[in-house]
């Protein structure tokens, strides 16, 4: 085959690092974002924050030097007297009694409260933190503070024992150990704080907490007795049979009923305390003049701008090293500069066309959300569909109806009678508004209001609001339903 070189035309779509770091930028979250500006204010001497260097005052020089000489004044009346410090001090006496301004300042308090070292503590106590600081109490031997131990750590967040006695005995594994000392020191536990933990279910849960109610606690032998040994026709809702089978009246069932519910069925969440997550929205959505009006958070987008000083350093005919260095950095700032201007300018749009797209939710709320999908929002912007997607995603958006994320706008939709469309939030809130006012003795169930939709104009069918229900976390109607 003979070789021949040939000249062809053609394109070739090629992604520069200019474009590689916008499209970075604008996929990340506000906490991200304020990292990777982190970094490139420590990286880029060229780049700083418009708030490092505040412009001084414009005085006259003798407004200046009166406004100094009243300082020191100032500073002279509300200075504390200075004493000498003493060679020796008595042995009975405290450094307070002779020098009150060493008293640190605590937390800042001026009403006198003394400082709270574990106020300072970054990690809130636990379940297990809560139970081994009831055990150190107790005067255990030390077998029985091993296998307490093992118990607790085996504990839940919810409070539930999630290990068996054969397990215990399994992990301590010197033989010494039965099945009976665990099964003690399980009971000990049990009787700790709060009422309930160490329960390996939710019947024995429940009968955990009736025990350690007052005995003249109306209806408690009743209670217990339905735990105890109607626990399984309780869940089923039997009234008659459990009423046959304990010899209770109606009024004695309900009144049982009406204690079992003032219980907790997770009694580890009133200790467990989860670290709180702040979200930082992008953009707030106001209600001005009858309009609603979209900008930036200024606290998600921080200002930046190129060192003055040092970009004045550069030299245009040195080809230094330095000199090169400094060019670099220069030119690598402005375009993060300009990167990070973009992904805000491409935030808003996308945000201000949402808000326009969805005036009607921000108007009357769930029930008047219209679908939408990506191709909605692209097609309005001229962008294409990955952008969009890239812009939506970890963002959030501060409205009077909450914080939500810009994923929360976009939803399926079913057809309606009339031939419009419904949006999927707004089949969930009517959902949730007919399983909110149903009756309790004879809640809906979900062809109910499949056919209550359809006379509302919204085709919808069962097993769409069985699913819809189910990601809504309400449960079926059979255990929807409640005895009194």
């Amino acid at each position: 085959m003979k070789q021949s070189i040939q000249l062809r035309l053609g394109q070739q779509l090629t992604m520069t690092p200019q474009l590689q770091q916008a499209i970075r930028l604008l996929q990340l979250s506000t906490l991200d974002l304020h990292q990777e500006i982190q970094e490139a204010l420590d990286t880029n001497l060229m780049l700083e924050t418009d708030d490092e260097i505040e412009p001084a005052p414009s005085l006259g020089m003798a407004e200046v030097q009166e406004g100094q000489r009243a300082e020191s004044d100032a500073e002279r009346e509300l200075a504390p007297e200075t004493l000498p410090m003493p060679d020796e001090l008595p042995v009975d006496s405290e450094w307070g009694d002779h020098f009150e301004a060493y008293l640190p300042s605590g937390n800042g308090a001026d009403d006198g409260s003394e400082f709270d070292l574990f106020a300072q503590q970054s990690r809130a106590p636990s379940l297990q933190d809560h139970l081994h600081w009831q055990l150190n109490l107790c005067r255990l031997e030390a077998t029985d503070l091993a296998i307490a131990t093992a118990l607790v750590d085996g504990i839940d967040a919810d409070g539930y024992l999630r290990v068996s006695p054969e397990e215990i005995c399994t992990t301590l594994g010197d033989g010494e150990v039965g099945i009976a000392e665990v099964v003690a020191v399980l009971h000990r536990i049990q009787s700790l704080d709060p009422a309930g933990v160490g329960a390996r279910d939710l019947r024995e849960c429940l009968l955990i907490q009736l025990r350690q109610l007052p005995i003249d606690t109306p209806a408690r032998a009743a209670a217990i007795a339905v735990c105890e040994r109607q626990f399984e026709a309780l869940t089923k809702t039997d009234r008659d049979g459990i009423c046959r089978q304990l010899d209770l009246t109606e009024e004695g069932l309900a009144a049982a009923i009406a204690l079992i519910r003032t219980l907790n069925p997770r009694p580890g969440a009133l200790i467990a305390q989860a670290q709180t997550e702040y979200i930082t929205p992008d953009v707030f959505v106001r209600r001005r003049d009858g309009g609603w009006y979209v900008e930036l958070n200024p606290e998600a987008t921080p200002k930046l701008r190129v060192n003055a000083d040092y970009a004045r350093l550069i030299r245009r005919a040195d080809k230094s090293d330095d000199n090169t260095i400094l060019r670099n950095h220069l030119q690598e700032a402005r375009w993060f500069i300009k990167s990070l201007a973009s992904r805000n300018d491409t935030v808003l749009r996308v945000a201000a066309t949402i808000v326009e797209l969805q005036r009607d939710f921000l108007d009357y709320g769930e029930e008047a959300m219209r679908p939408m999908v990506l191709r909605d929002v692209a097609e309005a912007l001229e962008l294409h569909e990955s952008t969009v997607s890239r812009v939506t995603t970890q963002k959030y958006m501060h409205t009077p109806r909450g914080t939500l994320e810009f994923k929360f706008f976009f939803s399926s939709h079913v057809s309606t009678a009339a031939g419009g469309e419904c949006s999927s939030t707004a089949i969930r809130a009517f959902i949730r508004k007919l399983v909110a006012a149903e009756k309790p003795s004879r809640p809906l169930s979900d062809s109910r209001i499949a056919s209550v939709l359809d006379e509302q104009g919204i085709r919808v069918a069962r097993r769409t609001v069985a699913k819809y229900r189910e990601a809504m976390g309400i449960p079926p109607s059979n255990e929807r339903r409640r005895l009194a």
